[in-house]
């Protein structure tokens, strides 16, 4: 499996990550209580504007099975249950939510050294079926993925990708959104550490012929400080400060400003991980 190929939603994934990845602008807090008998236990409460949401997750790992417990502030219940190695590499994940009766999932991963597979299916009458699979190597990939909603009979998507991933760069391609857009992105690292790093995505979609990009960067300041910057063709530049201030208990301050939205004060957020 270490060579195999990616799963085809992982294709792009580094440079999503470095532009995206821990950026917030509201306020975020987690508290995450581990157990060495393969139970783990976590808190997260987000308050954005005036709404606080919250909600409490248990973990528990036992063998090749591992069940998840999720209770949010709107009484919902989410479950899921994963199980690795029913067959060779493979791992079978089923996930329902409680009182949602059509939230019912199974999902099943099939990892071979040339290829990743990746199906799942509803389980209600009318099933929405998934599918998503990925050729080639670590290094080199391509794949594509769809969406089949069998209540209206239709497709709900339909993507294809490629990319290629080296030491210090990578490099993706893909067609979105049902063949309307083409969206490439590229992440290369500046130094055989990895401490700093530069990412672009763009955008053209071909209906309106519109082009969209935004470029960002990655610096690690020292062992436990990052700092992280982003820039977008719609006027908006954002910046993330992260510090680790103990093993896995980070703070992250992030703040975006748009340039455009002149009557509107800069986002600010600020996100706690704390793990005793």
């Amino acid at each position: 499996m270490g060579s195999s190929p990616p799963p085809f939603s992982d294709i792009g994934k580094k440079a999503r990550d470095l532009l995206t990845k821990d950026y917030n602008f509201d306020h975020k807090f987690t508290l995450l209580l581990p157990n060495s008998d393969g139970m783990g236990l976590t808190a997260t409460g987000l308050k954005r504007d005036q709404i606080f949401i919250g909600d409490i997750s248990t973990l528990y790992k036992s063998g090749k099975t591992t069940v998840d417990v999720k209770i949010d502030t709107y009484s919902n219940v989410s479950t899921k249950v994963t199980v690795t190695d029913i067959l060779p590499t493979t791992k079978a994940t089923l996930s329902f939510r409680v009182p949602d009766h059509k939230s019912g999932k199974l999902d099943v991963q099939y990892f071979h050294p040339h290829a990743a597979i990746d199906s799942s299916i509803g389980l209600h009458p009318s099933p929405l079926l998934e599918f998503s699979a990925a050729i080639g190597s670590k290094n080199c990939s391509l794949g594509g993925d769809v969406g089949f909603d069998t209540t209206s009979a239709s497709f709900t998507k339909y993507n294809a990708g490629i990319s290629l991933n080296k030491s210090d760069f990578s490099a993706a391609l893909m067609l979105t959104d049902k063949g309307q857009a083409l969206k490439a992105s590229y992440v290369h690292s500046l130094d055989p550490l990895n401490e700093t790093m530069v990412a672009a995505e763009m955008t053209h979609k071909f209906s309106t012929s519109e082009n969209s990009f935004t470029i960002g960067s990655s610096h690690v300041l020292d062992p436990v400080t990052l700092m992280k910057t982003r820039f977008s063709d719609k006027g908006k530049a954002a910046m993330l400060f992260q510090r680790q201030w103990r093993p896995k208990s980070l703070v992250t301050l992030s703040a975006e400003y748009d340039s455009k939205a002149i009557d509107s004060s800069p986002k600010i957020g600020l996100a706690i991980a704390l793990k005793p």
